[in-house]
């Protein structure tokens, strides 16, 4: 939720305005206010049509389907030029939802039964698809939701003979404010050299934020009635490290931001001058700061910022959207592309933590009144041995190239982890190399509790803190509406992994949700006993520099 505050020293006209919103890219900016209304698509009641025309709205639907087709080829090959290779792949989603045969069954159905224009079809029908996915629990499963939006207005713009985006005639340098960016709408945001963006809508993980901390542009969301709440044309500041705008700032406001702005980039030349330097603290104790990454860019931004290793590899979107699951011969390739940068470093690599609420097509909708409790990470490939095994499989393929350590996500019960340990020893049968080393996630409060029941199983802990948090509260940290109950930085959080670390005093732990990456709690972590954090491949050389200012009184673990 947004918080917008009144100071008292200007005129009311140029009062200024300090707006409070979620950072979702990081970085400073300043310059004027540009609102764009957002994209509607051109269709606003449906447009009904007689039954003799309705193979003539068949060829108009499957004539702008196949320029959206060629429009989104053309569109992904200039983002891999300009921006990244792997965001590139956005597109190549965009296509494969243009392309579903059962959401062009679906359209044509929707212009034969209700008499409607192609245009009005697809209204309709891709609003269903997408209420389909926001309705689903997890972030992943709302950002398909705006990937069928973009494709939507795409579809119904080329039906209406609309051929302008809104945003190729936005002015050059200015803060972009509108309620939501959609993945092709980011693409003009570099060649208008936009400021920063300002938000209602979206999340870190989206494929719009994606964009903007790839291209560098600072981005808040979470700001509420964004488009009558800021006024056009006035200037702003824009703190994205801790998301506050300032709208109409006096002199003084404006010393106390640039000041910010001075100390920022010169904490982050200091940074990356020593970012392969290790992360030593004051009292002589080495931290090892990994990075999380889910992509080869990733990797790379993590190399460039002195990663220790890598601390959580996801393998989700190798899985999500596909109707065949990989073979290992397929996730051989993709983790050879992505880990490459990390030859002869550890690397962490999660297994397959999907489930009810991120379904996987080939297995078929699970009906589950609560997915969240329902079947995920572990759960799933006990059900499913046959994803685990290919799995396994890929990393016996990768054991001379890369120094793999397989993560078990959403353990629950020692029984969860006597599973991965059978298959994996199974699988390494009759090899001459010893198996990977195994971790447990740590992101339910049985888990924490029964650290030494699983202490047999592992070989280190990691600690989810994001899912601990949501379990440990019983509150969804998607859910606005209990958003005062998400607290990762409670004293009960620190107190369960302080209890890890006291049950099991020589496990290895590490820290690889979001709180890892907040440097006003390092200090705080180290001192329950973490001797190792993985954070977002950006933070790792601040992170770094965080570490060797803290001083701890307890003596370094062996």
């Amino acid at each position: 939720m947004s918080k917008l505050t009144h100071t008292s020293s200007e005129p009311e006209q140029h009062q200024p305005l300090i707006v409070q919103g979620t950072t979702i890219s990081p970085g400073f900016a300043h310059g004027v206010l540009h609102l764009q209304p957002g994209s509607l698509g051109p269709i606003d009641a449906p447009e009904h049509n007689s039954e003799h025309n309705v193979e003539e709205e068949f060829h108009r639907l499957d004539q702008a389907t196949a320029k959206i087709s060629d429009d989104l080829m053309l569109l992904a090959g200039r983002v891999e030029k300009e921006i990244d290779a792997h965001l590139a792949e956005v597109f190549g989603v965009h296509r494969q939802i243009l392309e579903d045969s059962a959401l062009r069954e679906e359209l044509r159905k929707e212009i034969v039964e209700n008499l409607v224009t192609a245009g009005s079809a697809v209204k309709s029908v891709f609003l269903r698809w997408e209420t389909r996915f926001l309705l689903m629990e997890s972030a992943m499963a709302r950002e398909k939701g705006d990937d069928l939006r973009d494709v939507s207005l795409r579809l119904r713009n080329a039906l209406a003979g609309i051929t302008v985006h809104p945003l190729e005639a936005i002015p050059e340098d200015c803060i972009l404010v509108t309620p939501r960016l959609l993945p092709s709408d980011t693409v003009f945001l570099g060649r208008r050299k936009t400021a920063a963006v300002l938000l209602e809508f979206g999340t870190t993980g989206s494929h719009a934020a994606l964009f903007a901390r790839q291209m560098g542009i600072p981005c808040i969301s979470g700001i509420a009635h964004i488009m009558s709440r800021l006024p056009e044309a006035a200037g702003a500041l824009v703190n994205a490290q801790k998301a506050v705008v300032t709208v109409n700032p006096n002199r003084a406001m404006q010393a106390v931001f640039s000041k910010q702005e001075k100390d920022y980039s010169r904490m982050l030349r200091s940074a990356k001058a020593n970012a392969t330097k290790r992360a030593i603290t004051q009292d002589g104790i080495t931290i090892h700061v990994k990075a999380n990454v889910g992509c080869a860019q990733d990797s790379l931004t993590a190399q460039d910022n002195g990663a220790d290793g890598i601390g959580l590899y996801r393998l989700e979107q190798f899985y999500i959207g596909r109707s065949n699951p990989p073979c290992s011969e397929e996730l051989v390739t993709e983790i050879r592309h992505t880990l490459t940068p990390f030859k002869g470093k550890p690397v962490c690599l999660r297994l397959l933590d999907v489930g009810s609420d991120k379904p996987l097509p080939f297995i078929g909708f699970m009906a589950e009144t609560n997915p969240a409790l329902g079947r995920r990470g572990v759960r799933l490939m006990r059900e499913y041995p046959e994803l685990l095994n290919t799995q396994l499989q890929a990393v016996i393929a990768l054991r001379e190239e890369f120094e793999i350590e397989l993560l078990v996500p959403m353990v629950t019960l020692p029984q969860d982890l006597r599973f991965i340990r059978e298959a994996l020893t199974k699988q390494f049968a009759g090899l001459n190399f010893a198996a990977p080393k195994l971790g447990a996630m740590i992101e339910t409060p049985a888990a924490a509790l029964s650290a030494r029941l699983l202490s047999p199983y592992v070989d280190f802990m990691s600690f989810g803190t994001n899912d601990l948090t949501q379990y440990t509260f019983a509150a969804d940290r998607e859910n606005a509406a209990v958003e005062g109950y998400f607290k990762d930085s409670s004293e009960v959080i620190f107190r369960l992994i302080t209890m890890v670390h006291s049950d099991v005093p020589s496990m290895p732990l590490s820290v690889c949700g979001e709180l890892a990456g907040r440097k006003a709690h390092t200090a705080k972590l180290l001192q329950c006993g973490v001797r190792s954090l993985s954070v977002a491949a950006p933070l790792v050389a601040l992170l770094k520099e965080a570490i060797r200012g803290v001083k701890l009184d307890n003596k370094p673990m062996g």
